[in-house]
């Protein structure tokens, strides 16, 4: 059993704008595979999701945003709590993104609204007992499955971003190590540009569909 209990009520939730305030993330880690038969390795990046309870789908970590924390400290609780995930959050913000709460049982704000922030966290331990462990299943999927998976805009809109970011981290690592950049590391980068084109024109395509925030 997790020795951490997870927050409920609402009692210091931060609200602005009439908006219920909300913050959490993506987390991440990369894994290396054999990518031919001569031994050649590849870094894969993978994104962890984790069931909702009583509804069929897979969301990331996130809740609301009290007034006794930070925005990134939010992040990192909802992590812990929903996911059972430790790790290095990126303190900049993937996006802030405004939407409705899906279930009329659970309003954000006095008329539905919230407005979340959207972090990336590499993730350095995952915990076998969490807070919310009984009611959320996890999974780890690549960038692309974790795509087809997302029910909500805000989600398309968060992994694009968060693809964006990986990339331009993998440029700037390049740099910093002043060498030419291993085969490997082109091999992501250039999977990372192509999953950023397939998302934009997906979240295009779907620019119809209504904003809401699970």
């Amino acid at each position: 059993m997790s020795s951490v209990p997870a927050r409920t009520g609402r009692q210091r939730q931060r609200y602005e704008d009439n908006l219920r305030l909300v913050s959490g993330c993506i987390p991440y880690r990369w894994r290396k595979e054999n990518a031919d038969q001569i031994g050649k390795t590849e870094e894969m990046i993978e994104v962890l999701m984790i069931s909702s309870p009583k509804r069929d789908d897979l969301v990331f970590p996130k809740g609301g945003w009290e007034n006794d924390e930070t925005v990134t400290e939010a992040a990192c609780r909802e992590a812990l709590e929903e996911a059972g995930v430790k790790g290095i959050l990126r303190e900049t913000p993937l996006g802030i993104w405004e939407f409705r709460s899906k279930s009329s049982q659970d309003l954000c704000g006095m008329e539905g609204g919230c407005r979340g922030y959207m972090f990336a966290l590499e993730v350095t331990e995952e915990l076998e007992h969490w807070p919310e462990q009984k009611n959320r299943a996890r999974r780890w999927l690549n960038i692309k499955e974790a795509f087809r998976l997302s029910r909500y805009d805000w989600m398309c809109n968060a992994l694009e971003e968060f693809t964006k970011v990986m990339a331009e981290d993998r440029k700037l690592d390049n740099q910093d190590n002043n060498v030419d950049p291993p085969s490997v590391l082109v091999t992501v980068d250039t999977k990372i540009i192509i999953l950023v084109i397939f998302i934009s024109t997906w979240c295009y395509n779907l620019n119809r569909r209504k904003t809401h925030f699970d």
